[in-house]
């Protein structure tokens, strides 16, 4: 189980709005209770696979959140220096008008688990929103309540955990960001952490599904002349493929998925035209990541909609659906053997 050996605590205001910093001299002190609550607040929201690692356009050196937190591992006793660093470069990243102050946490981690190995970790998380709470007091005769305004446990705004591992090439980065909506948003993400995603099973498996539902609802129409239900049956044999492999194989895929050699050919082109485009680089052959192929099939719904009266789904065997059209126009004709 993750231990938190130190926490340090800053405010950080709006800097466009001239709201203050705040620095801390000295580090929290916590029990053991307290600590089993701050350990769920951090760390209950990071549920997803997905890493990153810092980056930089000239050198990993010049990149800010990367320097203090490598003097953190270096010499744990930096905690609270580098803490004030950390709290200053994100002051004068809050230069949005809508970005709003909170309190900024750095926590020094121990025994933290990434794909089954154990690393100390640096934390680095913001609450920006407070909820208000009922307090009850029984008083003589009956009872008082007041409210106040707190941090709610369960809802951490903004989040991220450095591993200390991997770090020539940027660590391991693991983010929350709760309240990503509009560009402010973004300063997190982009202009504080300055991070890209980590190029492993989880990116590969996520991209390469991405491109193929691309490829299959938008490119196909435009290049071939395909039906609504062969798109359909692509997209589930696509996911099928996926769910069936531990490892992914491009030649594989495409010459048990796609089948036809003009369409397998221009799945090739396009995916070059797409790593182009998007700026990544998708491997041809890669471990599958369970989870990024969970959340990524949620968006390969294979639906036929007919005008605003009707919605086909289909799950699985292509043979039985046909298309074609009389006198009162198109139609689907559809066999099944019970009706549910």
């Amino acid at each position: 189980m993750p231990n938190i050996k130190n926490i340090i605590l800053h405010k950080v205001g709006n800097k466009h709005l001239n709201e203050d910093i705040i620095i801390s001299k000295k580090e929290l002190i916590v029990n053991d209770d307290l600590k089993t609550l701050l350990s769920h607040y951090f760390l209950s929201a990071f549920k997803s696979e997905e890493c990153f690692h810092f980056y930089h356009d000239v050198n990993l050196s010049l990149h800010e959140v990367y320097t203090y937190v490598s003097d953190i591992f270096d010499d744990t006793e930096s905690l609270h220096e580098q803490s004030v660093n950390l709290a200053k470069h994100l002051y004068n990243q809050s230069i949005h008008p809508k970005i709003k102050g909170g309190e900024f946490y750095v926590v020094y981690f121990e025994n933290c688990n990434l794909n089954g190995e154990t690393h100390d970790a640096v934390g680095l998380f913001k609450s920006e929103n407070k909820d208000t709470f009922l307090e009850i007091e029984q008083v003589s005769g009956g009872f008082d309540i007041e409210s106040r305004e707190g941090i709610n446990i369960n809802k951490l705004d903004k989040g991220c955990l450095i591993f200390n591992t991997e770090k020539d090439s940027g660590y391991v980065v693991s983010i929350v960001d709760n309240t990503n909506k509009g560009a402010e948003a973004q300063y997190w993400i982009d202009d504080f952490l300055h991070i890209q995603q980590r190029k492993d099973e989880y990116y590969n498996t996520q991209n390469l599904l991405t491109l193929t539902k691309n490829f299959v609802t938008k490119e196909l129409p435009q290049q071939f002349d395909i039906s609504k239900a062969d798109q359909a049956d692509l997209l589930n044999k696509s996911v099928a493929f996926f769910k069936g492999k531990d490892d992914f194989d491009l030649n594989e895929f495409t010459n048990e998925v796609i089948q036809q050699p003009e369409i397998i050919d221009r799945f090739h082109e396009y995916k070059n035209n797409y790593q182009q485009e998007h700026e990544i680089e998708i491997a041809d052959s890669f471990s599958i990541s369970e989870s990024a192929l969970k959340k990524q099939a949620r968006i390969f719904k294979s639906v036929i909609k007919l005008d605003k009266n009707f919605h086909i789904y289909i799950h699985g065997n292509r043979g039985l659906i046909e298309q074609g059209a009389d006198e009162k126009g198109k139609y689907y004709k559809v066999y099944y053997q019970k009706e549910e």
